[in-house]
């Protein structure tokens, strides 16, 4: 599958600090196959062809470290940035934003190494037939509502249910759009799809696979490792 002809610009988000990995380094520079786990994203938007920029979005005191990343792994010719995020990946994501000028815009997790062009393009053709489209999976196991006592309160139907990833892909002044009448309102949301979602826009799902995984907890990278040795074994 290959996106239609049209230059695209891609927001990764690398801010956070991930707590729950129980690592004094952040996530996102945890070496994975002995790279830091977003080099591997970010190497893998700067293979496709249809990527013409890359905006990277980490904490404030990681913008020189990350900098002298990109040149250290020979990234510099599509990653056109390297910005400060903000108190809230959704001010992340609108600084990012703001510092490309493509049509099309994807914002992808520096903590997804593993999605693979197939999907990314996947969700891009979703995108430029509607607008809109994000990755996502069909949930696997049965989904219980629970309430604040630790009662069930709904069993919703599984076939209505999909895990959401990245990347998220937009009409990036469709995007633009949402994130400034969000911060405008003071609405913080989840992901990106929710801010165009309050526009009332429908955002359409392209199927990915199960194996982008965002790595978050200490068993995850394991995982991703076995992941990738088995891709370079097939």
């Amino acid at each position: 599958m290959y996106a239609a002809k049209a230059e695209w610009g891609v927001v990764v988000v690398a801010a956070g600090r991930g707590t729950r990995m129980g690592t004094a380094e952040s996530k996102q520079y945890l070496l994975l196959r002995d790279k830091p786990v977003v080099i591997h994203t970010l190497e893998l938007f700067n293979a496709m062809d249809e990527v013409a920029g890359i905006a990277l979005v980490v904490g404030n005191d990681d913008v020189a470290r990350c900098e002298a990343l990109v040149r250290q792994y020979g990234l510099g010719r599509k990653v056109i940035a390297v910005l400060a995020g903000g108190s809230e990946r959704q001010h992340s994501v609108r600084a990012g934003l703001r510092s490309l000028q493509y049509e099309w815009v994807m914002v992808h997790d520096g903590v997804r190494p593993l999605v693979t062009q197939q999907a990314v393009r996947a969700c891009m053709n979703a995108a430029l037939n509607t607008g809109a489209a994000v990755l996502a999976v069909p949930v696997k196991d049965t989904i219980k509502q629970v309430n604040e006592a630790g009662v069930i309160v709904a069993t919703p139907d599984r076939r209505s249910l999909w895990a959401i990833q990245t990347p998220q892909a937009f009409r990036r002044s469709l995007l633009l759009e949402a994130h400034e009448k969000a911060a405008a309102e003071g609405f913080v949301g989840t992901d990106d799809a929710m801010a165009v979602e309050r526009l009332g826009v429908p955002v359409t799902v392209a199927e990915g696979d199960y194996t982008n995984i965002k790595i978050t907890t200490p068993e995850d990278l394991p995982w991703a490792e076995f992941l990738l040795a088995s891709r370079e074994r097939s």
